[in-house]
């Protein structure tokens, strides 16, 4: 099928699911994850109409922004959503809108170091590990509070919300349980953080169930761009 096509269905298939729900399918914001996509792809999508597009190599990233940017003169919305390196954070801190994937206060203090050097507020997710998976990056769900204090006290880094990936398994209900408990941690550390906006959970295998657990924003690549070939 089209890139097009792709990009329909899964509009309406969330429309779908938010109307069982009773819930407003505008309210679900989606990152295209482009990687290993070619720019073509990307400024197809932006074309129509869609401008949230997600990069896991910071590299890869930075290649994309500065070609689209000013060679094609488009501008679009970019997100972080690998593990970032604190020495990286440089390469990419003047253009980035929003970081997914923040898990320590490590790299929490060098954005915010890199972000005043630009005079800049900086956007950020808190990434937890809800799955328990050694494999996987995120902070432990026991120490998150804490983490998520640590970070607010940071003058040029705002946490928009929190980010988790769910058990890679066929088992729908260890699914369940990791968006939900991260469903749970975002409603009790709301009421203290109140710039929280996001949820981010939900992935091209996996964003119904995450729409049911509350997610206001997927990170969708393979349902929206095919299947990768690298």
């Amino acid at each position: 099928m089209s890139l097009e096509t792709n990009f329909r269905e899964v509009k309406s298939n969330i429309r779908d699911i938010c109307d069982r729900l009773n819930k407003d399918p505008e309210e679900i914001k989606i990152v295209a994850i482009s990687k290993t996509f070619p720019i073509s792809n990307i400024l197809e999508l932006s074309q129509l109409g869609h401008f949230d597009f997600g990069e896991n190599r910071v590299r890869e990233l930075r290649d994309k922004y500065y070609n689209i940017s000013f060679q094609h003169e488009v501008k679009l919305n970019w997100h972080m959503v690998g593990h970032l390196q604190s020495r990286k954070v440089k390469d990419i801190v003047a253009f980035i809108s929003l970081i997914h994937s923040v898990d320590s206060l490590e790299i929490a203090e060098e954005i915010d170091k890199c972000a005043k050097k630009i005079n800049q507020k900086k956007d950020i997710l808190v990434q937890i590990n809800t799955s328990g998976e050694p494999q996987k990056f995120g902070a432990d769900p026991d120490s998150a509070g804490i983490l998520c204090h640590r970070i607010s006290e940071l003058e040029n880094v705002r946490m928009k919300g929190l980010m988790t990936m769910a058990k890679l398994t066929d088992d729908k209900e260890e699914i369940r349980k990791c968006f939900r408990l991260l469903k749970h941690i975002y409603d009790e550390f709301s009421a203290e953080f109140h710039d929280f906006e996001y949820l981010s959970m939900g992935m091209t295998n996996d964003y119904q169930i995450a729409i049911e657990e509350g997610s206001n924003l997927l990170r969708l690549g393979s349902a929206i761009f095919g299947q990768r070939t690298e």
